[in-house]
């Protein structure tokens, strides 16, 4: 029998990068600070998979082309500090769509679980909107609400959505050890 894994699904921007609003363009490409410190930290208790909706794509803000031109650089940026993405997954959708893959919905995690064979008990989301929060609680993980990117902004839909995220961090260095503090 395969032994089950444990992952971290990362957000994009706003948790791993910074958020300009619909980022997309390779020159904008900045990691939040912490974040290859944290990831450091995690690497060898987690594989790391990055969930992110990105509508700008629907919505012409940009292509599919610029979508993975600026992840190559996040992908390359990581991997030059000895990190590694498993896999990206991203929604192209609007929200008003309504479709299986938009977070909070679960669609990306249960493709991994059957791909990675993850023990999502044991898994996190980490994330700066309550959707990310949602989509961790909706499939059964862990969850880390991160004040960085947007979620200064969306911390008080927290209570008024009644999201209750395992852990709230300022930043994701912080959030990485509270994460290792569980282990």
């Amino acid at each position: 029998m395969k032994e089950s894994i444990k992952a971290i699904f990362l957000d994009r921007d706003g948790t791993l990068n910074e958020d300009k609003g619909y980022v997309h363009k390779v020159e904008d490409f900045a990691l939040l600070p912490g974040v290859v410190e944290g990831l450091k930290l995690l690497k060898n208790e987690f594989i790391f998979i990055i969930i992110t909706n990105q509508s700008g794509i629907r919505r012409s803000y940009y292509t599919v082309d610029d979508f993975h031109d600026f992840n190559r650089v996040l992908i390359n940026t990581l991997d030059k500090e000895g990190i590694t993405i498993k896999q990206i997954f991203f929604c192209p959708h609007k929200p008003e769509e309504k479709c299986e893959c938009r977070k909070p919905n679960t669609h990306f995690i249960d493709l991994s679980v059957n791909e990675y064979n993850i023990d999502l008990n044991n898994s996190w989301v980490i994330g700066d909107h309550p959707s990310d929060a949602l989509l961790g609680i909706n499939a059964g993980c862990n969850t880390v609400f991160l004040l960085t990117g947007h979620g200064t902004v969306h911390y008080d839909e927290l209570k008024e959505k009644n999201i209750n995220p395992t852990i709230i961090a300022e930043d994701f260095l912080t959030a990485a050890k509270k994460i290792l503090e569980f282990l």
